[in-house]
């Protein structure tokens, strides 16, 4: 999966918005406000950063080369997933949505009603 196939992937999710809080080159993306995937437009190679259950975190980083504890994160609870590696586009697209499922589950009651109103 290539950099615009996953903003076009992400992007199409129910109540994510994407904007550049940290710097001109870090598109990230926020469900509800909150932060699930953090894209480095300009970083070589390309990868993502995305929020993981701690123990799955662990097995995928035993498992792929290119998945690495969140660079710049917790990383207890993010992986680095490099997009060029033995990662598959369908391991990506199930982080990616491990990821949002994630942050999803902590919001509250009146955040998840309002995000149901967009589905």
């Amino acid at each position: 999966m290539h950099v615009e196939s996953i903003r076009e992937f992400i992007i199409k999710k129910p109540g994510v918005t994407e904007e550049f809080p940290f710097d001109k080159s870090t598109l990230v993306f926020k469900v509800m406000g909150k932060m699930f995937a953090l894209l480095p437009l300009e970083r070589s190679p390309a990868s993502i950063n995305l929020k993981c259950d701690p123990e799955r975190s662990l097995e995928l980083r035993d498992t792929y080369e290119g998945i690495t504890p969140g660079f710049h994160m917790n990383k207890t609870h993010w992986n680095t997933v490099l997009l060029e590696s033995d990662v598959s586009s369908k391991l990506l697209a199930e982080l990616i949505d491990h990821s949002y499922d994630l942050v999803v589950a902590k919001l509250t009651r009146a955040r998840k009603a309002e995000l149901e109103t967009l589905r």
